[in-house]
């Protein structure tokens, strides 16, 4: 019996823990899931600004007159569209048009980009991503290379992440637009990247500096010191489960995964097949002739009753169905939500279905996908 890997830590594990956070395993990574508790945390990105260490992600990037080619050839979205200084959402499929991750493709000059990738597929996505670049078409003269090691990622979000980033950097934050990023200095750490984007469901912003523990540290207390005047806290990944929930991102291993293809999670919208040839699309294109069995659905519990990940789904006559893939309480919207996949005739129907929550049948209704949009200014 070999001993467990020892968990990867960021270069801000002291600071959390001289916080008070209560750290917990996340995917071979010790990380702060709470500091002074989920709900506060959550309420505090909802209406001031909430400080998060997103530095388990990874972040992989693409050099050469063939980067394009091959980012355009292993992920669904079409990265043509984009100009410098512009970010899409994007997935890896599988053959069979199914979720390996989703990414954020950044853009940074023609023959230069960043994907970031979730820390849990952190080394798969690598791994996959190097078995299948050789075969796209064009792809030719590109190195593809793992900087996760070398940055750490903090997240800004709330209403007031502007005003608490200001106070940091002579950045023009009101030119970068949603989805966009620019270069600059913050917190006297020159040549920061500054993006906005995030995933909380709030306006925000995402800053990459240098993975050393004294920058790190440095640049995190600079931002609660800054933020203090709105409120700001430090949040864990507990706050940014519900929050992602309420926005209705998806997760993966959750909403989307190996099993489920992208029509079923409903993020075709990200999906550009038109004259495009990509890892999975000859897949998406039958499927797209024949539609789905099944699409995941927005419920609101209408008894007592948290519907938590994994619950069976049921329909009147109490047959199974299908299967809640994140449910929790939603802090600012005050109510029980959850996201599932069940039968799309039964998504069309819009008909109250039913989840089994321990030895209770909780009623739910379909809901209309986002739960929570942020008001526009």
């Amino acid at each position: 019996m070999t001993d467990a890997a020892p968990l990867q830590k960021t270069a801000l594990n002291e600071a959390h823990r001289r916080l008070g956070a209560k750290m917990v395993d996340f995917g071979g990574w010790d990380m702060p899931v709470e500091y002074s508790g989920l709900v506060a945390e959550h309420l505090a990105v909802r209406t001031g600004v909430g400080l998060f260490d997103v530095s388990h992600m990874g972040e992989i990037q693409f050099r050469g007159p063939g980067a394009m080619a091959a980012i355009s050839g292993i992920s669904m979205n079409d990265p043509s569209r984009l100009k410098i200084g512009q970010i899409q959402y994007s997935s890896l499929l599988t053959p069979e048009g199914t979720f390996v991750d989703d990414i954020l493709v950044h853009k940074l000059s023609e023959n230069d980009w960043l994907l970031v990738v979730n820390a849990g597929t952190r080394q798969k996505d690598f791994d996959w991503i190097g078995s299948h670049v050789a075969d796209v078409h064009g792809a030719q003269g590109v190195h593809i290379s793992d900087y996760s090691p070398h940055y750490s990622q903090i997240a800004i979000q709330g209403p007031r992440a502007a005003e608490t980033l200001a106070k940091l950097t002579q950045t023009d934050l009101a030119a970068i637009r949603n989805y966009w990023f620019t270069w600059g200095t913050v917190a006297g750490v020159a040549n920061t990247l500054i993006a906005r984007t995030g995933y909380s469901g709030e306006d925000g912003f995402e800053i990459y500096i240098p993975s050393d523990v004294p920058t790190s540290e440095m640049v995190w207390n600079a931002l609660l010191e800054a933020g203090a005047e709105f409120g700001i806290l430090p949040c864990g990944l507990g706050a940014r489960n519900t929050l992602r929930l309420e926005a209705a991102m998806s997760l993966y291993g959750h909403e989307i995964d190996e099993a489920t293809n992208v029509f079923e999670a409903g993020l075709d919208r990200f999906c550009k097949l038109d004259g495009r040839e990509f890892i999975g699309a000859d897949a998406l294109r039958r499927i797209q002739a024949v539609g789905v069995q099944r699409k995941l659905v927005g419920l609101e519990m209408q008894e007592r009753g948290i519907a938590r990940d994994g619950y069976p789904v049921l329909n009147a006559a109490g047959e199974t169905i299908g299967a809640v893939t994140s449910g929790s309480p939603a802090p600012f919207l005050k109510n029980n939500i959850a996201l599932a996949y069940v039968p799309s005739a039964v998504v069309e129907s819009g008909e109250d279905i039913w989840v089994q929550v321990r030895a209770n049948r909780v009623r739910a209704k379909q809901v209309p996908l986002p739960f929570y949009k942020r008001p526009k200014k």
